[in-house]
């Protein structure tokens, strides 16, 4: 599909974040010296100037992961929204706070202190390394942020790289989600709900970001495994289907367990352009051989053709301003904004035309 349309309204209306990516990863027409420069830019910009103030002398940034919002300063600080950040700013894992900030996350002195500042945080990194087959446990968003970083494929992660492969490959294996669910109606707890035991593999969206972001566990075999695995899935879950991960005596949400079908994206359907990370990600593991892709990449074309800009309706002003909210800075279930305000929907524009523009671009690429 000729994208040019698309592109040259980015480069006309965007900012120095998303004008540094598409030079280098769509266009692919710079110098090492222009993205140098271009990279200098990105480095000036408020969000990544807020990030910096949240560095500190071990490397680690902000306070914790998946961290409590009243001990937080501002909304960067926290290590997972960090590294989110820096992995969609698309700086170098050769730059030294990117560096650092790896080397934090694989010292576990550093990490016993950063997991200090509360009571349930110390509990949480004592027992970090419980439920990593199905998303439950901290050293998931550890492995995760480490992938995101650009270092994944290092013996350090290769355990996890391997674990997320099993749990999606796990899939194949089942005729339902109740084939490894233990219900018990009669418990009397708070939010009584089918659960898994902590040993069980089941795919999160932490395994899909880290296969995604990975490239040592890809070969035709084992990529064939993830796309029948990603299509079988979306056959056997139901829409109402829930998950809870039981680790010791207590019950969990898994992080983000992909109990239910994955979505094709929806032009005019805001729920269904916030999962546009996952798109993006399952696009990376299988490209067009994944089902919900493909549909996906023909509604993003038809959703192209007229001026190459991807917008949405929103119902309400009500609906605009939670959905601006929610671009302003990067969390981990929605994509992380490149923008840096949003006073007029031509940002918003922006960010979505950007993300179909890549998320074609990966489609077309993948078996290249």
């Amino acid at each position: 599909m000729d994208l040019s349309k698309s592109i040259d309204f980015l480069l006309e209306n965007c900012g120095d974040v998303m004008k540094y990516r598409l030079h280098k990863e769509i266009i692919k027409d710079i110098s090492k010296s222009e993205e140098e420069r271009l990279l200098a830019k990105v480095m000036q910009t408020p969000k990544f100037k807020l990030l910096k103030s949240n560095v500190k002398p071990n490397g680690y940034i902000g306070l914790g992961m998946h961290s409590w919002d009243k001990f937080k300063e501002n909304d960067l600080q926290d290590g997972e929204r960090a590294a989110r950040l820096l992995s969609n700013y698309a700086i170098p894992k050769e730059e030294p706070i990117v560096k650092n900030f790896v080397r934090a996350l694989r010292d576990d002195k550093i990490l016993e202190e950063e997991f200090s500042y509360y009571k349930p945080e110390i509990a949480r990194f004592k027992n970090r390394f419980l439920g990593l087959n199905n998303g439950g446990g901290l050293m998931v968003l550890i492995y995760t942020c480490q992938a995101l970083l650009g270092y994944g494929d290092d013996m350090k992660v290769q355990p996890f790289v391997e674990t997320s492969y099993k749990a999606f490959e796990s899939v194949l294996h089942m005729k339902a989600l109740e084939d490894i669910t233990i219900f018990k109606p009669e418990l009397k707890r708070k939010n009584n709900a089918p659960y898994i035991e902590e040993h069980v593999y089941f795919p999160c969206q932490y395994h899909l970001e880290t296969l995604a972001h990975t490239t040592s566990w890809r070969n035709e075999n084992s990529i064939n495994t993830m796309v029948n695995a990603i299509n079988y899935h979306d056959q056997i879950m139901k829409d109402d289907n829930v998950l809870q991960v039981k680790i010791g005596s207590k019950y969990y949400v898994p992080l983000w367990a992909y109990v239910t079908p994955f979505q094709a994206f929806a032009e005019n359907r805001v729920g269904t352009v916030v999962q546009r990370k996952t798109l993006t990600n399952l696009a990376k593991v299988g490209g067009s051989k994944i089902d919900v892709v493909r549909k996906s990449a023909e509604i993003v074309k038809h959703a192209l053709e007229k001026d190459g800009i991807l917008k949405i309706d929103f119902e309400s002003a009500y609906q605009k301003r939670c959905y601006k909210a929610g671009l302003k800075y990067p969390g981990p279930y929605s994509e992380v904004a490149l923008e840096q305000e949003y006073k007029n929907d031509t940002a918003i524009w922006c960010e979505l035309t950007f993300w179909a523009v890549k998320f074609l671009d990966i489609v077309e690429n993948f078996n290249k």
